[in-house]
């Protein structure tokens, strides 16, 4: 009994504990016992004593890697109608203009079922109660957007199934419309974002997907976005036509912007050379400022051509292009009479500063060198244009400006010139120019010039040059050098001003010139040979010329007024005469002479060869007169609104100019020389110039010294003339109302952005008829049918002279060239340009241009009826430039 006794003891105390603790819970105090450190330390436990007491599985790693969330993102959706959760089937129903968000996925439609189970959606249209469908689906995945009839789409494995898909890819350097391709497909299986596998697909870029003009179809093809379409059997259908042009299989670059390829050929035959190839070769962009392209032709019977071309740029630098052509040409087959053999090249060379690369320096060229028959000999259809070309012309120059006063301009100029009829070439290898800006030596630069003194000024300038002429036969080759000519001319021009009695401007003016040359001729007969040698001599040698010069002349106005009331109120007349005055002196310093074979002194220079002409041996004094005129009148304007008359200019500009030859004992008077223009008739200037002689002539047609008049002619005789004229006639000119009528309906115009367009199209002033109302739709707006006018415009030229030196009155050209086009509906329209010499009764070179837009297609017939280059040339073709190589087109044979 004792444990039990000690058991209560223990209880009670306890429960006295507890219910002191309970009513003095808030006196309690800590104690103040001040904490230490134990000393005595725990034993550590062995460090494989976890190990050992717990079993561990022989696998270390689970090889199955853990289940990735579902969804790695929330899913946002929507539906104007109503959204359905069923919980019985896992899904959610979304009905008219559903809508689901997620991630880079974007999925619109009519219809749209998804399976939270499974993560997939399945996409589709509304049908309505007459059948028709509507909102169909809309599918963007990143960049890549598909409109297919239904589509069903899985969120983790970001497949799909699409059916009758329709997307446009941008390709090349065209823009997404009528220049991109258009995809379409039955069935379309994605594998991931980038590849997509196609059957029973449709190629195209007609803008009407639904109903394309042409598609190539494809049956089996494997599609990455933006980059290619491999394709397997394909052919082109036309119209749902199947047509013979197929492949095998295809491949079809969808990369943006610059890509290298294969440049399709063109196919044809020709009698003489047989069947060939022509503009087949490589295109390669060599970087993002440099292209290359290389081209070839090639004919059965050996003959071969050889193009390369090269466009480079770069912004706010330069940009420019070089081609570079060879042909060499074989007619007939060797063994033949006929057989012949020729070659052709052609070097053109373009390149450009942009202004902001260097302010004070600029480096431009502009080359067309080759051989003269290049254009004329060639087969090639792109040469056609410059068939008549006669001038090869060449420059490449360099410049640069010294900005310091005073500022001096330099250049370095390298040209070329060739006559292609003549073959003959003059070249500049090269030419040196400088030129010093104007000073007045007596006045400071910001000071106001007054005074003879005052404006005292002066300049120099200096050109240097080795001048060469050669033929086409010794172009490239050493013998070109054997004319060649180096020189240079320094010149100093002085010249001052002033006023004389108010109205008299009164100008002096000299001329120093000094004319360095490398090489100078000496002349002698030689009696053994009874011939007069003439040797060159090498070495540097020099001559100098100057001039000194007057001029005077004055404004004279002349108004009359005839009233405001008046149709013409005033007229007025400007009359600008002058007198000057030049004298030479006789530089006999710089002649030699020599004694020929009958005992004569004859004189000659030196410097016969200069490039920059020889000194003068004749003392040279004259006086020249000149009088210009303008005329004009002040006409009441039409519009009564206007508060000023119109200006009307009746002679832009009437010149008289005629000298006297102080020096010369007969004839003294030179031929005085007529020109003028006016516009007196809108948009029809006519220039024309004339020069009449105050001297007659005899029995064989030379000037004597009798004037015209005391033998019995008029003042003096009409020797030469010649007038020429332009204008332009269109359609809008004879419409009513003008060009400003025209203004104000096209701003009322429904269709502004066509230019043949008009708002009323039953009124009489409708340029169109777009017909009834039941046709009245996006597709005959694009091509409207004409009323009873037709666009059209035509620019005429007309040229005349005539010659009368030796009283033949000959008319010696006489002919109007004309040009223009006519506009028969909005997608025919023909061209044609020639001409017609009305003296020799004859037409010059006619050419017919005949164009058809078919849509995606583009047709043209280019047609010379007669003359020596007389052919045709046919083309039809898709005008995008993604599938250009699709095209037929033939020629007539020369």
């Amino acid at each position: 009994m004792q444990p039990n006794k000690h058991l209560l003891l223990f209880l009670f105390v306890l429960l006295c504990g507890i219910a002191t603790l309970s009513a003095q819970e808030d006196l309690i105090t800590p104690l103040p016992i001040k904490a230490s450190k134990d000393t005595i330390t725990a034993p550590l436990l062995p460090p494989n004593i976890l190990n050992d007491s717990i079993r561990v599985d022989s696998v270390d790693t689970d090889t199955v890697p853990k289940k990735q969330p579902l969804l790695l993102d929330k899913i946002e959706y929507k539906a104007k109608d109503y959204v359905k959760l069923s919980q019985k089937d896992n899904k959610i129903y979304l009905y008219d203009e559903a809508e689901i968000y997620y991630q880079d996925t974007e999925l619109k439609a009519g219809v749209i079922v998804m399976d939270y189970v499974k993560n997939e959606v399945y996409a589709g249209r509304m049908k309505d109660s007459l059948g028709n469908y509507s909102q169909l689906p809309f599918f963007k995945q990143g960049d890549n957007e598909v409109r297919p009839d239904s589509i069903r789409f899985n969120f983790d494995t970001q497949k799909a199934l699409i059916w009758n898909s329709r997307t446009e890819q941008q390709a090349g350097l065209g823009q997404l419309g009528s220049d991109a391709m258009k995809v379409y497909a039955q069935k379309t299986k994605k594998e991931n974002d980038s590849v997509y596998f196609m059957s029973e697909g449709k190629l195209t870029t007609s803008n009407d997907t639904v109903n394309p003009d042409y598609y190539i179809r494809v049956r089996k093809a494997k599609f990455v976005p933006k980059k290619k379409i491999i394709a397997g059997y394909s052919n082109m259908y036309i119209v749902d036509v199947p047509t013979p042009v197929a492949l095998p299989f295809a491949y079809f670059p969808l990369t943006g912007g610059r890509a290298p390829g294969i440049l399709f050929p063109t196919f044809g035959n020709d009698p003489r050379r047989g069947y060939f190839i022509q503009n087949g070769g490589y295109y390669l962009p060599i970087s993002d400022y440099v292209d290359l392209s290389i081209t070839g032709d090639y004919y059965t019977n050996g003959s071969y051509g050889l193009q390369g071309r090269s466009i480079y740029t770069k912004r706010y630098k330069f940009n420019g292009n070089v081609n570079i052509s060879y042909e060499n040409l074989v007619t007939s087959q060797k063994g033949f009479d006929d057989y012949s053999r020729t070659s052709n090249y052609n070097i053109r060379i373009s390149h450009s500063q942009d202004p902001k690369a260097s302010p004070n320096s600029r480096f431009s060229a502009s080359v067309n060198l080759g051989s003269s028959q290049y254009y004329t000999n060639s087969l090639n259809q792109v040469n056609r244009n410059n068939s008549q070309t006669n001038t090869f012309a060449s420059s490449i120059s360099y410049s640069k400006t010294f900005p310091a006063y005073p500022s001096v301009n330099t250049s370095l100029t390298v040209s070329h010139t060739q006559n292609s009829r003549t073959q003959v070439i003059n070249m500049s290898l090269p030419t040196f120019q400088a030129s010093m800006e104007r000073i007045y030596p007596f006045v400071k630069r910001d000071e106001v010039k007054k005074g003879i003194f005052e404006n005292i000024n002066f300049q120099y300038d200096v050109n240097a040059q080795n001048s060469i002429t050669t033929t086409e036969e010794n172009f490239f080759k050493s013998g070109m050098f054997d004319e060649a000519r180096i020189g240079a001319r320094h010149r100093i021009p002085i010249a001052t001003n002033f006023k004389l009695a108010k109205y008299l401007s009164v100008s002096l003016s000299g001329n120093y010139e000094d004319v360095w040359t490398m090489e100078t001729i000496r002349r002698q007969y030689d009696a053994e040979t009874q011939e007069t040698v003439t040797d060159t001599i090498a070495g540097f040698d020099r001559f100098n010329r100057y001039s000194l010069g007057t001029s005077i002349g004055t404004t004279m106005y002349g108004t009359w007024n005839f009233g405001e009331n008046k149709k013409i109120q005033a007229l007025r007349h400007v009359m600008r005469p002058s007198i000057s005055y030049s004298y030479t002196p006789s530089f006999e310093q710089f002649y030699e002479s020599y004694t020929d074979e009958d005992g004569e002194e004859v004189q000659y220079t030196p410097f016969e060869t200069s490039i920059y002409g020889r000194p003068s041996l004749n003392k040279g004094s004259s006086l020249s007169f000149s009088l210009q005129n303008s005329l004009e009148a002040k006409v009441r304007d039409k519009d009564s609104t206007a508060t000023e008359p119109r200006k009307v200019k009746i002679l832009s500009n009437l010149s008289f100019n005629a000298s006297y030859n102080l020096e010369a004992d007969s004839l003294q008077l030179s031929p005085i020389s007529m020109s003028g223009a006016t516009e007196i008739i809108k948009n029809l200037p006519i220039n024309f110039a004339a020069t009449f002689d105050p001297y007659a002539i005899d029995n064989n047609g030379r000037r004597i010294n009798t004037l015209n008049i005391k033998n019995g002619g008029g003042i003096a005789r009409l020797t030469s003339a010649r007038v020429n004229t332009s204008f332009s006639l269109n359609s809008e000119m004879f419409q009513k109302g003008g060009a400003k009528e025209k203004a104000n309906e096209e701003k009322q115009s429904d269709f502004s952005d066509n230019p043949f367009a008009m708002n009323d199209v039953r009124g009489s002033n409708s340029r169109f008829n777009r017909g009834s109302n039941n046709r009245n739709n996006s597709n005959n707006e694009d091509q409207p049918i004409y009323n009873n006018k037709l666009p059209w415009d035509a620019r005429f030229t007309y040229v005349a002279s005539y010659n009368n030196n030796n009283r033949q009155s000959e008319i010696t050209n006489h002919s109007l060239m004309f040009s223009g086009n006519i506009q028969l509906t909005p997608k025919w329209e023909v061209g044609f340009n020639s001409g017609y010499d009305l003296k020799d009764k004859g037409f010059t070179d006619t050419r017919f241009a005949f164009k058809r837009d078919l849509g995606s297609f583009r047709l043209s017939f280019d047609w010379t009826p007669f003359g020596r280059f007389e052919r045709w040339y046919f083309f039809i073709g898709i005008k995008s430039s993604l599938l250009s190589d699709i095209k037929w087109e033939n020629r007539s044979q020369r």
